[in-house]
């Protein structure tokens, strides 16, 4: 790598700290489109598996009459149940997802978490807590491999322009909601894809922009 585009990846580094987003929140839409089928389907219960600071079960909330935010770490969870304290349909959970133990539901997202977690063993439960005809969306993070290349090359020239777009004033601290603990990605797209496709049969996984993945699944049957 040569020094000259060494200094050019230094500088984008910090014109993007300087002007932050939440790539997660690029995807509210979709998760938010598969919410509303559910709850058109009859369905009434959603799990958001680490929640953050809850800014996407507040927006569930508005969809789904009941909504669970489950979030491992304990200050962050504080943050959630403050984010979404006005909402009689919503509960925040403090613990891990392998040691939870809820009842089923509808919807279960996992947005930027399901690379913290053990992949087969997550998928598999997060199959088992679907009810018939529920919907499983996932808006992942995968270890880059070659075939993501365009995909990252495409985000890395629009990643400032969105981030000037949203915040055109210099941020000098990150926003609360981007605060969570974050992780490395073990598995790539294609350990993901496969992974996928031998627990949840009919997954649908695309690559998609700003380092991220999406896999969506509905159970068989019908409500």
């Amino acid at each position: 790598m040569s020094r000259a585009f060494q200094r050019a990846l230094t500088t984008l580094a910090r014109f993007n700290d300087a002007h932050p987003w939440s790539h997660n929140d690029a995807y509210a839409t979709l998760v938010l489109h598969h919410a509303r089928r559910v709850r058109a389907a009859g369905g009434t219960d959603a799990l958001d598996v680490g929640c953050g600071t809850g800014n996407l079960v507040r927006r569930l909330a508005g969809v789904v009459p009941a909504v669970t935010g489950l979030e491992r770490d304990a200050a962050t969870a504080e943050q959630a149940e403050h984010t979404t304290a006005d909402l009689a349909n919503v509960r925040i959970l403090t613990q891990p997802f392998d040691e939870f133990h809820g009842s089923s539901y509808d919807l279960i997202t996992f947005v930027a978490v399901l690379h913290h977690l053990p992949l087969e063993a997550t998928l598999e439960k997060a199959r088992e807590l679907l009810r018939p005809g529920g919907r499983l969306v996932v808006v992942g993070v995968s270890r880059e491999a070659r075939g993501d290349l365009p995909w990252s090359i495409a985000s890395m020239i629009l990643n400032p322009v969105v981030g000037i777009a949203k915040h055109p004033r210099r941020a000098h601290t990150v926003p609360a909601h981007m605060t969570a603990p974050t992780a490395m990605a073990a598995e790539s797209f294609e350990e993901i894809a496969l992974a996928a496709q031998r627990i949840l049969p009919g997954a649908r996984l695309s690559r998609s922009l700003f380092w991220r993945y999406r896999l969506t699944w509905k159970a068989p049957g019908s409500r």
